[in-house]
């Protein structure tokens, strides 16, 4: 086993071992990927502000999401097909959160049924709701996030018409993988991978198999998908939805002031400023270069998080010191997931971590909620000058 230091480490492991199909899916973008690029390197563009002579015992990376106490203000975010990079992989990425103390999101696009998950895990889960023509079927997905006891609903709003990811295409990405000449070549040289996978609970969407009618197979199901999410979803939707789960909602996709203030009115208890991974509008701005414009457009009326580009504790601390109450790591997790199962989600996050606690040190803090604008160096054009 090599030495495992930082998020690339894993991702290093993580595209030896799983098949190509899958790792393009994690690392990819739409279009062009610039978008899925400057995510991360936008962090890059900002710098910290060393201190000294500051007493920096008593540290505590400790807070709150949405009043729900974390041991760092990081959450898993949603991912589809994650049982697809390991076998049962939302099990074990819940229960990795779930010792860790931070919270974990489960899509609605999971291999493991939110049964499965709470079967799985002790503490509530988070669970991300994608908005679909089928309303029937979503009542009932909420109905099943209800009995499951999870704690908050994410909505997600950014997907109502699907970016195009060329990898995808060109993998003919599906869930169990299609066996053609170029995916058995593939899956010949993931050996232990396919051993893994083949004790696994479900190696299908364990949220949408047998709970919609008609869908019993892999072929069923990808046509369903391609005509299932909602097109006509608007504001008014999204406030009924609200209603009908009637505990806490987070809404995700949210890269516009405007936007921000329209889901700051329907009474949303936080909204995740993020571009999908740079997986739809490519050519949009990062979800770091937005998050100043949006905390300024909705105040203290909503709590803040920000998802995209987080690679490292660094990109925590930047993200919290500019503003936002909490971040969501999706392909940080995966990478560690996809290498080494449950261990890998808690080395990931044992990672992020530990960068975050040491710079917040070496910046002068010792709380994350202390953290502010005075521990960073922004460059004047950051947030750009765009003509309007």
């Amino acid at each position: 086993m090599p030495t495992i230091t930082n998020i690339n480490d894993l991702k290093r492991i993580y595209e030896r071992r799983v098949p190509r199909m899958f790792f393009d899916y994690t690392e990819s973008g739409s279009w062009t990927e610039q978008t899925f690029r400057e995510n991360t390197s936008d962090f890059e563009k900002i710098r910290l502000r060393q201190r000294v002579a500051v007493d920096m015992t008593g540290r505590s990376t400790a807070g709150t999401m949405i009043g729900e106490e974390v041991s760092m203000p990081v959450a898993l975010a949603p991912v589809g097909i994650t049982g697809m990079q390991c076998a049962d992989g939302e099990m074990k990425a819940a229960r990795a959160a779930e010792k860790f103390g931070v919270p974990f999101t489960l899509s609605t696009m999971s291999i493991n049924s939110i049964e499965d998950v709470a079967g799985f895990t002790n503490k509530p889960f988070w669970f991300q709701l994608y908005m679909m023509r089928d309303t029937d079927y979503i009542s009932r997905l909420i109905q099943r996030a209800k009995d499951a006891k999870c704690s908050a609903l994410v909505l997600t709003l950014d997907l109502q018409i699907l970016g195009q990811r060329h990898k995808d295409l060109k993998n003919g990405l599906s869930a169990p993988p299609k066996l053609t000449m170029k995916s058995i070549a593939n899956l010949a040289t993931k050996w232990s991978w396919g051993i893994e996978m083949m004790t696994a609970k479900r190696r299908e969407f364990g949220n949408i198999v047998g709970h919609v009618d008609g869908i019993s197979d892999p072929t069923s199901l990808s046509a369903w998908a391609a005509e299932s999410f909602d097109p006509s979803l608007d504001w008014n939707k999204v406030a009924k939805l609200k209603e009908e789960w009637g505990g806490k909602i987070i809404i995700k996709g949210i890269l516009d002031a405007e936007d921000a203030k329209m889901a700051a009115e329907t009474g949303a208890d936080a909204i995740i400023v993020s571009n999908h991974g740079g997986r739809q509008l490519d050519g949009a701005l990062s979800s770091i270069r937005m998050l100043p414009s949006i905390l300024d457009a909705v105040g203290d009326q909503v709590e803040v998080h920000l998802d995209g580009g987080i690679r490292s504790g660094q990109d925590v601390l930047k993200a919290l010191a500019m503003g936002a109450k909490g971040t969501y790591i999706g392909r940080a997790f995966i990478y560690g997931l996809g290498a080494m199962g449950q261990k890998g989600v808690t080395k990931a996050l044992e990672i992020i971590h530990k960068e975050l606690d040491t710079t917040m040190a070496l910046c002068g803090e010792t709380k994350v909620a202390d953290l502010g604008r005075h521990n960073l160096l922004i460059p004047e054009d950051f947030e750009g000058r765009w003509q309007k």
